[in-house]
């Protein structure tokens, strides 16, 4: 029986994170393969991809842009991601809504799971108000030094919802494909996130189901 639902911050309870990175590399004019390229070089030199390292708080923001500007050379700044980013970042409010009335009205646990940064949670939060009445447990990448896919951050959110939930009480909510391959392995529903309709008409499918 589904008892909880695990969700995804970005690219869930928001607008598709790309559309942001476009308007970024619109409005600076940075090509947003150049970007991943320098990642991709930093990655195989050293072992660690910058962003990974990053979303696991074992780097600062501003180590993150500056060993990546660094990579690109000439003089590249991308001191205004975060700022673009943010401006072009919207809450999609029918699942905020829906999530909002299985936690509030339906009495299901809920958890956010999210691969996030620390300088960011600021204002990824002033983006959802009412997320302390929606979610119990928050788990955030940045603070706990593990990001998703890896199991054991699937796992110290189930542990942090407590009560009796297990990894097989849980439905869990995310558009990234690995993510919730990951979640699966681990025994919950999962649900890949494409759009709000989509995502809605499964979660309620196995609710219905049991």
């Amino acid at each position: 029986m589904i008892q909880a639902v695990v969700c995804d911050f970005g690219g869930v309870l928001t607008t598709p994170l790309i559309e942001s990175f476009l308007h970024y590399q619109e409005q600076s004019g940075i090509p947003f393969q150049d970007v991943v390229a320098a990642m991709g070089r930093i990655t195989e030199r050293s072992g660690k991809n910058p962003l990974h390292e990053l979303e696991k708080g074992a780097i600062s923001e501003d180590e993150f842009l500056g060993s990546i500007e660094q990579e690109m050379g000439g003089g590249v700044s991308l001191r205004e991601l975060h700022q673009v980013y943010f401006d072009h970042l919207q809450p999609n409010e029918p699942m905020i809504g829906f999530v909002r009335s299985l936690r509030v009205d339906r009495g299901l646990r809920s958890a956010l799971l999210t691969n996030n940064v620390r300088e960011w949670e600021p204002k990824w939060r002033s983006m959802l108000p009412e997320i302390d009445e929606i979610f119990e447990v928050i788990v955030d990448s940045a603070f706990v030094g593990m990001r998703k896919p890896d199991p054991a951050i699937y796992e110290l959110t189930v542990e942090r919802l407590g009560g009796g939930v297990r990894a097989e009480h849980c439905v869990f909510i995310d558009d990234i494909d690995v993510n919730c391959d990951a979640a699966r392995e681990l025994g919950m529903a999962a649900v890949q996130f494409h759009s709000a309709e989509q995502a809605i008409a499964e979660v309620e499918g196995l609710l219905e189901r049991g």
